[in-house]
């Protein structure tokens, strides 16, 4: 878990960002787009947009190598990478999303200078935006994650296997004889004469 911890952090933060439109999608209804792009929620619309972002080259690069390992190995399936279990990655990541909600909300209403929202009410549209979205990262993180851990491991094996092995062989200088040096320095004393049908005045 320690080692996919960078990963559910990056993907629990557009997650939430995910999850928080689905809750004010929820609460708010057709009125949640243009509440979701005022007051101290402007920066919201542009903040999405890079970590959705963001997450969408994440997945892409996840399936490039995992397609390049499957070509490396000529389309032979390799045994994935162990892992966390669905339940426990969903629990971290539900926890880590809903956790960022809680505080943005919070660092929103202060910087309004709002009164600071209900516990239960946070609480409660918390839980109904970031549950949904949760599930679809862990499916996705479980699902790729696992691929991309043994494509890695594939193809740290064949460029290891692979590489050349630079400066295997030395170099062995042969030294000049008098002889051949003389008779290399002779020769080209001399011009070359091409050899044709006689001149014929």
């Amino acid at each position: 878990m320690r080692t996919r911890l960078p990963a559910l952090i990056g993907l629990a933060i557009a997650g939430a960002q995910g999850g928080h439109m689905l809750a004010y999608e929820l609460r708010f209804g057709a009125a949640a787009q243009q509440v979701q792009a005022t007051g101290s929620h402007a920066y919201f619309p542009a903040f999405v947009k890079t970590t959705l972002g963001a997450a969408a080259l994440a997945v892409l690069g996840g399936l490039l190598i995992a397609g390049a390992a499957r070509v490396v190995a000529h389309g032979r399936r390799r045994p994935l990478a162990d892992g966390p279990s669905f339940v426990s990655l969903l629990a971290v990541l539900f926890t880590l999303q809903l956790a960022w909600f809680t505080a943005q909300e919070v660092i929103e209403a202060l910087l309004a200078g709002a009164p600071l929202p209900a516990p239960a009410g946070l609480l409660l549209w918390g839980m109904l935006g970031q549950l949904p979205v949760a599930v679809v990262g862990a499916t996705v993180l479980i699902w790729l994650g696992r691929r991309v851990e043994s494509a890695i491991a594939a193809l740290g094996a064949v460029a290891a296997a692979s590489s050349p092995l630079v400066f295997s062989a030395p170099l062995v200088l042969r030294p000049l004889s008098v002889e051949g040096a003389l008779a290399i320095a002779h020769a080209s004393r001399f011009p070359i004469v091409k050899r044709g049908p006689p001149f014929i005045s």
